[in-house]
């Protein structure tokens, strides 16, 4: 796996991973991996198939399915693979892989294991603190708002990401999850803003994150 392979935003979050970045881009290459089945499916079976093939890996305790994928290699090669949360990012894609129309509950869903599921790979805490996995949840929503071509299902992507903010409020963030407090932080302004995430790194978010690394807001 290159980090040519990851988009900007994931790249430069994994820069302030430190000694752990190598699995953060592991990780953030795994949620791409499951954001293309969900962005490419037009049959629900056959979207379904492709998940349970990488739930079958995740679940391979020899280590043998899936050897040559990139993607799989990187988790096992930098022990990601071990990290809480990974079949619960796949539950949360799942969901728009399935639902022809996502209601309030099916954001909950997506919201809980894609962006809950995340983050506690990321930070390698399997009994997350809750506002942990609210502001992983923030995140995903904010993610899903700017790159969903319904108007409507990003409002409410918005609606229920504004709605879990205070769940985040208590927030203690340890040196090693500074990537995590990076995206997070990202996110929060826009939510307030009521933006969704910009596609690709537009000069305003790369100084954004920039400022965000340095003086924390």
């Amino acid at each position: 796996m290159t980090h040519a392979s990851l988009p900007p935003l994931p790249l430069l979050l994994s820069g302030h991973a430190g000694v752990d970045a190598a699995r953060h881009r592991a990780i953030w290459a795994y949620d791409g991996r499951l954001a293309r089945v969900a962005h490419t499916t037009r049959e629900r079976a056959i979207g379904q198939m492709r998940l349970a093939w990488w739930n079958d890996v995740m679940e391979d305790d020899a280590g043998l399915k899936g050897q040559g994928e990139p993607v799989v290699d990187a988790l096992r090669a930098t022990g990601a693979m071990a990290a809480p949360g990974l079949i619960a990012m796949i539950d949360g894609w799942e969901v728009l892989v399935v639902e022809e129309e996502i209601d309030a509950q099916g954001l909950n869903d997506y919201a809980v294991g894609r962006g809950g599921g995340l983050f506690r790979a990321l930070a390698r805490q399997d009994s997350a603190p809750d506002w942990l996995t609210a502001a992983g949840q923030v995140w995903a929503l904010w993610d899903l708002a700017g790159h969903v071509e319904d108007a409507a299902l990003a409002d409410a992507a918005l609606a229920l990401a504004r709605a879990q903010l205070p769940l985040a409020a208590d927030a203690r963030w340890t040196s090693a999850w500074r990537p995590l407090r990076i995206a997070f932080t990202l996110a929060r302004q826009d939510v307030l803003a009521g933006r969704g995430a910009p596609r690709g790194m537009p000069r305003g978010l790369a100084l954004r994150l920039l400022r965000i690394a340095l003086v924390g807001s």
